[in-house]
């Protein structure tokens, strides 16, 4: 029986009363019992997609506060890849507010050096841990900021922007996003782009791209590319996550995906650890143990959804509809309800454990295949 197979009929019986089996020191969540993993804390811990802060809808702003600090010092994440990239307005150029957002972002770092720090090899990865830092990583979801001059890469990357996706969910000059109606794939420039980015030692991140524009990323760039926050759609068929193919070609090339937790992992409702736990076990089944990790897609400080969060959610929604960016099911809050705390990557670690997982693919997946990627790539 394959695994995947295996993960249906035991998550049927996981999710039914009587047929699950309580370990001792085991804890309940999002209907399957976890096992107490207890590498977590001595591990690499990387987040492919995240930020302290939530950026997703509505997002948080600067400067950090003492709540976002907090769980920052509490989640046991060694290094994030946080988005600094900004799309164009009407009233500005992205290239400008992104260097904007990229200064915001360093004067965070200056202003809490004992936990935070921007991160640009391996060895400064390796550093942050054990001076219990979070590494930041500076990275981009869109090409816009340099799609009309690309030597702005260059800039970019004088900067500290380590990790870059070529397109967002609709199409720019480099390529197609995964909601536009057809995907050409990369253009002349998009080609040109990923070759710079190849001899820079930036990492190809093919998240939002479509179908076409995701395969060419892979077969253009010379290095092993990533995708950074998505899903499997063999799990769930949603335009955000990709099919088995295109996630086995990834990895014969040296790829890792990291899975996300969003709802775009289910048909309907929140999304819970056990969509979460499926989608990473499909993974491990297309690609292998070495090419699978995490990009959450979240902010480290939990979600918070009292107050006036609702009416704030629906707005911003509204816009991104409007603006033809909004994927199928963003009307559902995006996060996992019973993932929603700093530490959840120790949760997933803890679920993984408690279903025969061993300490090596654990570790794996928490983060030593996204530094594998990263040593491999950066310069």
């Amino acid at each position: 029986m394959k695994r995947r197979d295996f993960v249906r009929l035991a998550g049927i019986a996981a999710l039914t009363p009587g047929l699950a089996r309580v370990l001792p020191g085991a804890h309940p969540v999002g209907g399957l019992f976890a096992d107490r993993w207890p590498g977590y804390d001595n591990a690499l811990v990387i987040d492919a997609l995240a930020g302290p802060i939530q950026f997703n809808i509505p997002q948080e702003r600067l400067p950090l506060g003492e709540a976002a600090l907090s769980a920052v010092r509490r989640s046991g994440i060694t290094a994030l890849n946080l988005t600094v990239n900004d799309r164009p307005t009407a009233e500005a150029d992205a290239y400008q507010t992104t260097r904007a957002k990229i200064v915001g972002w360093q004067a965070e770092v200056d202003a809490h050096p004992e936990l935070l720090t921007l991160v640009t090899t391996t060895a400064e990865l390796r550093g942050a841990k054990s001076k219990n830092q979070l590494g930041v990583i500076l990275g981009f979801q869109d090409g816009v900021p340099f799609e009309d001059d690309l030597g702005r890469l260059d800039e970019f990357y004088g900067m500290g922007v380590r990790i870059i996706q070529l397109t967002y969910n609709v199409e720019n000059k480099i390529g197609t996003g995964c909601l536009a109606p057809t995907d050409a794939g990369l253009t002349q420039l998009g080609r040109e782009a990923v070759a710079r980015m190849d001899d820079l030692g930036m990492l190809v991140d093919l998240s939002h791209c479509g179908p076409q524009t995701t395969l060419d990323g892979i077969a253009a760039s010379t290095r092993p590319v990533s995708i950074t926050h998505s899903g499997c759609r063999a799990v769930y068929d949603h335009p955000r996550s990709k099919d088995d193919a295109t996630l086995k070609l990834l990895a014969d090339r040296g790829g890792v995906v990291g899975i996300y937790l969003m709802p775009f992992l289910n048909a309907s409702g929140p999304p819970s650890a056990a969509h979460v736990i499926e989608h990473i076990e499909h993974a491990l089944d297309v690609c292998g143990e070495d090419h699978v990790g995490i990009g959450s897609d979240q902010g480290i400080a939990p979600l918070d959804v009292s107050g006036d969060f609702p009416t704030q959610f629906d707005a911003v929604s509204a816009q991104r509809s409007a603006a033809g960016i909004a994927a199928p099911r963003e009307d559902t809050i995006p996060y996992v309800p019973d993932l929603n705390h700093p530490r959840r990557l120790e949760t997933i670690a803890d679920l993984m454990a408690g279903r025969g997982h061993g300490d090596r693919v654990i570790e794996k997946v928490l983060g030593a295949n996204f530094v594998r990627l990263f040593g491999e790539v950066w310069r």
